[in-house]
């Protein structure tokens, strides 16, 4: 039997382009999820496992447990009013309302994206022509003819994508839309924290500009006891000027906690998305309560349901897709089309006896020389290198976050327990003067200075309560997750992204 050259070139040809097909596909490695953290704690050195407990209201000891923060974890403040102030924002807060568009966006993008790519496109045409023909430019007899030709038709297209360019753009929308999605679950754990902690600012505030009302009471009536106490020549005119200073300077910081507080109420307004005019509940202290249990889950399956860190893996994910786009450029691309219509000189023989017309083509091309594309994959090769180092960056930031939630949590108890032994020794020493004072062994001024460190002790220790339930609303939004973004990150670690690696 003899071959044909024809055919051994033909076969040659067949065999080199699957060959090089395949080691094009087989370039393709899939993608890698980054590795988790692999610590076994937040902090260096043990975490206690139940904080210090403290006299008085916002004092219980907290204990540290094994567990994941539930996703309305504001509600363990016990307040009524908060709840209900967070559950409008969440529906009213025009941030989250950019962040829901935002996603809807994405996806948005994503879809259209790929049923432009993944199904072929169908296109219906009518067109309407006045065309004139000279017989004579042909070297034929006749007069000019004008007529008109009518046509329809219906057209199909679809590009086949050998190197998986357009599989790796879809993943690559994909992930970005997965971003948005835990942007938007971290705008509700940051939202809710912002008003706990704009609430309990409010109340702190409210509180310790009564304890500074009360401490200028006292200095007033200091005031007054040293200038009877100058005419009666038992006292200098220095101790009524000093004296007087110091009430005018405690006078002088009412204005500034009171311009504090309101602008607080200007802050939680405009959290839950209404104008400040609005006003907001007047909150106080006694209507927050200290969750006993503080759940505390382990680095490593924290680190899969925290939204920032998801969205920086998704980044991770993007990026590497779109390397793969770059990749999937220096491949052939082949474009398939095909027409079917009919032509006619008026519109009433356009589907009835006119001229059938159909044409079908197909093009591959194949880059041979583009000097750009050594550089769109170097440039998407250092993007990857970016996202990774910034889904370290962010791994880092948050496990520093959760440990100095903790620390702070820990020591803040300490605080509250010592200036509550403070308060009591202030107490206690405010009761020997006042039985002093009744048994005449004590003037009126050191009652009354007795009653201003009181007063002070108190301030500091409102200070300190409210700063523990600031500490411990850091700590819930730093170890809260959200469950549904975080199952649709473990789906979309399992795909395989058709990208290609770099070879130095």
């Amino acid at each position: 039997m003899t071959i044909s050259p024809h055919s051994n070139v033909r076969a040659a040809l067949v065999q080199a382009a699957i060959a090089w097909l395949l080691a094009g596909c087989a370039a393709v490695p899939p993608y890698q999820p980054p590795r988790i953290p692999e610590v076994t704690g937040f902090t260096a050195g043990a975490t206690p496992t139940a904080t210090t407990r403290a006299d008085g209201p916002l004092g219980n000891a907290q204990q540290v447990v094994d567990g994941t923060v539930d996703a309305q974890w504001w509600r363990a403040l016990r307040s009524p009013a908060l709840d209900a102030l967070v559950e409008d924002a969440l529906r009213a807060s025009p941030t989250l309302a950019a962040a829901r568009a935002a996603l809807a966006q994405s996806r948005e993008l994503h879809a259209a994206q790929a049923g432009s790519t993944q199904l072929p496109q169908v296109d219906l045409g009518l067109g309407a022509q006045r065309q004139q023909i000279s017989p004579a430019a042909q070297g034929l007899p006749g007069d000019t003819r004008e007529f008109s030709l009518y046509s329809a038709s219906v057209g199909v297209r679809y590009r086949f994508d050998f190197g998986g360019g357009i599989d790796s753009g879809l993943q690559a929308l994909g992930a970005r839309a997965d971003i948005r999605q835990h942007e938007l679950a971290a705008a509700r754990h940051a939202l809710a924290a912002n008003l706990a902690t704009a609430a309990i600012t409010r109340a702190r505030l409210s509180a310790q500009i009564d304890a500074q009302t009360a401490i200028l009471h006292a200095q007033e009536e200091l005031v007054r006891l040293a200038e009877v106490r100058t005419r009666l020549g038992q006292a200098a005119p220095d101790e009524v000027s000093a004296l007087t200073a110091q009430a005018e300077l405690t006078r002088a910081g009412l204005p500034q906690m009171h311009r504090q507080m309101q602008q607080a109420e200007h802050l939680l307004a405009v959290l839950a998305g209404r104008p400040p005019a609005q006003g907001v509940p007047a909150f106080t202290l006694a209507e927050f309560s200290l969750p006993d249990r503080l759940p505390v889950s382990v680095p490593s399956e924290w680190a899969r349901r925290r939204p920032d860190i998801l969205a920086a893996e998704a980044g991770l994910r993007a990026a590497h897709a779109e390397l793969g786009v770059t990749f999937a450029r220096q491949y052939p691309q082949l474009n398939l089309s095909a027409s079917l219509g009919s032509q006619a000189l008026t519109t009433s023989a356009l589907f009835g006896g006119a001229a059938a017309v159909w044409n079908v083509v197909g093009q591959l091309s194949q880059p041979l020389f583009n000097a750009g594309l050594p550089a769109e994959r170097r440039a998407a090769q250092a993007a990857l290198e970016v996202a990774t180092a910034n889904y370290q960056r962010v791994v880092l930031d948050a496990l520093r976050n959760v440990a100095d939630a903790l620390r702070a949590v820990e020591h803040d108890a300490q605080a509250l327990a010592a200036l509550a032994r403070s308060v009591q020794a202030a107490e206690a020493q405010h009761r020997v003067a006042q039985r002093q004072y009744r048994a005449g062994a004590a003037s009126p001024v050191q009652l009354l200075v007795a009653d201003q460190l009181l007063l002070q002790a108190r301030s500091g220790l409102v200070a300190a309560q409210a700063q523990r339930l600031v500490d411990t609303v850091a700590l819930s939004a730093a170890l809260a997750g959200d469950p549904v973004a975080h199952g649709q990150a473990d789906a979309q670690a399992t795909v395989s992204l058709r990208a290609l690696e770099v070879q130095p």
